[in-house]
């Protein structure tokens, strides 16, 4: 009789539990953000240089021999809601990309996502990783937070919406999936 009512007991405290892992799981929320990012390396009428670089690789790349492996730009790049340059200014890409393969354009990207405007102003995301250039989209963990982005986890996939081969000049779409509980 004491081993059936430890497990009448035991079944409870499982069913308890699952029930608590249920309602936590409801309780979180996602956020989609949408946004662009402007990445000037050679600046031009009405936008200044936003990517600047601070150290010189000494191996060429080769699928393109102008960047080295080991190139490292810090950006202060502008976000933006649409993806032209006049687009409302949402916030700043503040951080530091790295030329990090010496067979491909791939990038060490650390960069943190400041909110300036809207409901996220003064929050931010930080993004650290690979980001192999080339491809069509790029999945980027998201691997902390502040502000009202305290807690979340999530990721960001990036895609190039525009490059200039002359100038080096980007815009990129950059789609953010955020969960907080």
């Amino acid at each position: 009789m004491a081993n059936s009512k430890s497990n009448c007991t035991l079944q409870l405290q499982l069913a308890l539990l699952i029930s608590m892992a249920l309602a936590a799981a409801a309780a979180a929320t996602t956020t989609h953000l949408r946004f662009y990012m402007h990445d000037v390396v050679t600046a031009f009428p009405g936008s200044p240089v936003t990517a600047v670089p601070v150290v010189r690789g000494t191996t060429p790349l080769p699928i393109d021999p102008t960047t080295n492996f080991g190139d490292m730009y810090v950006i202060d790049d502008p976000l933006t809601e649409g993806p032209g340059a006049a687009s409302p200014v949402v916030g700043r890409a503040q951080g530091f990309y790295i030329f990090a393969s010496q067979t491909e354009l791939a990038l060490q990207l650390c960069v943190n996502m400041v909110f300036t405007a809207g409901r996220h102003n003064g929050s931010y995301l930080v993004v650290q990783a690979r980001d192999a250039i080339l491809d069509k989209v790029r999945e980027l963990p998201v691997v902390g937070g502040a502000g009202m982005f305290r807690g979340v986890t999530g990721y960001g996939l990036l895609s190039t919406q525009s490059f200039n081969v002359t100038t080096k000049n980007a815009v990129l779409q950059i789609d953010m999936y955020l969960t907080s509980v």
